[in-house]
């Protein structure tokens, strides 16, 4: 997608991504485009569930006619699984964009997503308003986004949750952590992950901690500012998505107002 950040604004800066390992790539190429490096600090892993039992609950849920994905990671696994097809009846929901791309890369064409990125914009779509003894599958992880399911549940509707893949916590790589401790530029912290961010701020060490909390943190929504915030941290900007490209874009215009 275009951006309208000026290339090299965050020249000689790091980029400090909490992807999950191996997810990192594109948070690399975004950073580098602007002239950055990239620190990659991963929470955990993600690990596919295969089981007779994953596969069964994944088989009821895409058949429910509300099919809701929460990440690319829940489409992936999912994919793995099982070939996505949407029948006639049926409408695909993605949390984000970076979800509804996933889901069209696994072959499904029509995809509604909210233009505000988040649980509350999810929520807020017409597709999931009135949905009182309607089945909606819910295709995700253990843990994460649990307001979703409580929400639709309240609403009416029976929720048949699919957890396709699991977040398997890892300790903070030794290797990231020393290169944070020896960090000596300014860092940018991609927040799009309250999990993921509150998981590293418990790991990580004091003094490789201290680093991080002098880091400017972009938050992916304003729930994540606020939770940034509780944990200590400098919230420099809120991006409009948790898109790597809007992330990079906030963190441009936040290195921008800076004196």
């Amino acid at each position: 997608m275009p951006t309208n950040a000026t290339p090299g604004r965050l020249s000689g800066c790091y980029v400090i991504s909490l992807r999950p390992v191996g997810g990192h790539d594109a948070i690399r190429r975004a950073a580098a485009r602007h002239g950055a490096r990239t620190l990659a600090l991963s929470p955990w892993r993600l690990e596919t569930h295969g089981d007779r039992a994953t596969r069964a609950a994944l088989r009821a849920a895409l058949a429910a006619p509300r099919v809701l994905f929460t990440s690319p990671a829940a489409v992936t696994a999912a994919a793995r699984l099982r070939a996505l097809r949407i029948g006639k009846a049926q409408t695909f929901v993605a949390v984000g964009a970076g979800t509804a791309l996933a889901l069209r890369r696994a072959g499904v064409a029509t995809v509604d997503a909210p233009q505000r990125m988040d649980s509350e914009g999810l929520l807020a779509l017409p597709s999931l308003a009135s949905v009182r003894g309607l089945d909606i599958g819910l295709v995700t992880a253990p843990g994460g986004r649990g307001v979703i399911a409580a929400t639709l549940a309240g609403r009416g509707a029976r929720v048949l949750r699919a957890n396709v893949y699991a977040r398997v916590a890892i300790a903070p790589p030794p290797r990231a952590v020393a290169a944070l401790r020896a960090l000596d530029a300014p860092a940018w912290l991609l927040a799009s992950s309250g999990e993921a961010l509150e998981h590293i701020v418990a790991r990580l060490p004091d003094d490789a901690l201290a680093v991080l909390r002098r880091a400017h943190v972009v938050a992916a929504s304003e729930r994540l500012a606020t939770l940034a915030r509780g944990l200590g941290l400098r919230v420099a900007a809120v991006a409009s998505s948790a898109r790597p490209a809007a992330m990079l874009d906030a963190a441009c215009a936040g290195a921008a107002a800076k004196p």
